[in-house]
């Protein structure tokens, strides 16, 4: 049997296959990281709904700035029994009084609720940067994510390509008698294993690709990240741990809100403290002949008695408040702490794993390839032999996809446990 016809064919399918890309569809965007945040900054609605609680606190601001309004009342009789008459204000028999008062608060209550709003604000934008960061994190994950992701179905596709040629040329050779039946479901095994296990893989990118178009706010776009991980890990070893941990504890904006919670509480307890003392209304009252003298001229003073009421219930709420916020501050520190670390030796171990590759392993891996593609199609080593290798090489190519998306994870989470991009 003369096999050099058939192996012209299949080293013909396996060095267009080795050598395709992964074809474009027509509402596919490539995008590059900052494009995806410049986009994830205009367009995410969560960050933009997140960001009206800031002006309605600055609202609050506004109405606790307010005075009182002045009250102002008027009576008159109804029905003049005498004169037989409705409403009779005239000046010889009517009867009419009007009364203009005042609310004044006492003990500083004014301030203190301005304080209180203003540290209000405070809360709500360090909310707002707090949800900004969280997102940023997911954002930036997700599009790292799906970059390998692709990378993997990519590696898959050009092998699945070459294998369902092969399955092809083997089932005819097959039914001619000149190949085993047993060679023919090996490569048809290898094949369908190849095709469930790239299933897999898309079904995992298309997760991932929904999660960034929701960020992205743009489903209709399947996106195609573009990024250069390599140039992204320069900076790893510039670091070091109390640097990162100091770096965080200026920049996390759940430490902040935490402190200011702290800061809330303590003025809300002054406020309810100040609550106990009433407040003074003061009037002015004038009544045409309805009182002991004609033209009668008044003037009023109020305040409530705190007899019952000295707001015992609210103060003890407010002091307790101020306690568990400070031991959520503690309780947050330690988590400032610790997110810090854990992300910082993840980083170094994945990093380390990734610098003990030589740069140059996936193309000597390729080259190798090609090299026992070659010899299996000249009959040099065995079908065994050659899947075997097919495997290692799949494996090989995606532990290291794996290995390059952690370290991006982990340069992710530092990132975010670090409160700002430390690198870029």
């Amino acid at each position: 049997m003369n096999y050099k016809p058939f192996a012209l064919k299949c080293l013909l399918f396996f060095m267009s296959a080795f050598t395709c890309e992964k074809t474009i569809a027509q509402d596919t965007t490539r995008v590059t990281i900052q494009d995806a945040e410049k986009q994830f900054l205009e367009k995410n609605l969560q960050l933009l709904a997140e960001k009206y609680n800031i002006d309605i606190s600055r609202a609050n601001v506004i109405q606790a700035r307010l005075y009182n309004n002045p009250n102002f009342s008027v009576s008159t009789a109804l029905y003049n029994q005498d004169q037989k008459k409705f409403l009779d204000v005239s000046s010889s028999t009517g009867q009419y009084g009007f009364n203009v008062s005042q609310l004044i608060i006492l003990a500083g209550k004014r301030n203190k609720q301005i304080k209180l709003a203003e540290t209000g604000t405070k809360q709500a934008e360090n909310s707002f940067f707090d949800l900004l960061r969280t997102l940023r994190f997911s954002l930036r994950g997700d599009f790292y994510n799906v970059y390998f992701l692709q990378n993997s179905v990519n590696a898959y596709t050009a092998q699945i390509a070459t294998l369902e040629k092969l399955n092809t040329a083997y089932a005819d050779l097959q039914m001619k008698g000149v190949v085993t039946l047993k060679d023919a479901v090996r490569i048809k095994s290898l094949l369908y294993s190849l095709k469930a296990e790239q299933t897999g893989l898309e079904n995992q990118l298309n997760d991932a690709e929904a999660e960034l178009q929701l960020l992205l706010q743009n489903n209709k776009t399947f996106y195609t990240p573009e990024a250069d991980s390599a140039s992204l890990t320069k900076a790893i070893d510039q670091f070091n741990l109390q640097a990162l941990t100091d770096s965080a504890y200026t920049n996390r904006f759940d430490l902040k809100l935490a402190t200011n919670t702290v800061v809330y509480n303590q003025q809300n307890y002054s406020l309810q403290k100040a609550l106990r003392v009433p407040d003074l209304t003061l009037g002015a009252e004038f009544d045409k002949r309805g009182s002991y003298i004609n033209n009668a001229s008044f003037l009023n003073a109020a305040i409530d008695l705190p007899f019952f009421n000295r707001n015992q219930g609210n103060i003890k709420a407010a002091k307790i408040s101020i306690d568990q916020s400070k031991t959520q501050l503690e309780l947050q520190k330690l988590t400032v702490e610790n997110d810090v670390q854990k992300a910082y030796v993840k980083l170094l171990t994945t990093h380390k794993m990734l610098q003990s590759f030589d740069p140059n392993f996936r193309s000597q891996f390729q080259r190798l390839m090609d090299g026992v593609t070659e010899n299996f199609l000249k009959r040099n080593i065995s079908l065994i032999d050659f899947t075997d290798f097919v495997e290692s090489y799949k494996n090989n190519i995606l532990q290291l996809n794996q290995l390059q998306n952690d370290r991006m994870q982990a340069i992710e989470a530092l990132n975010f446990s670090v409160g700002k991009p430390i690198i870029e």
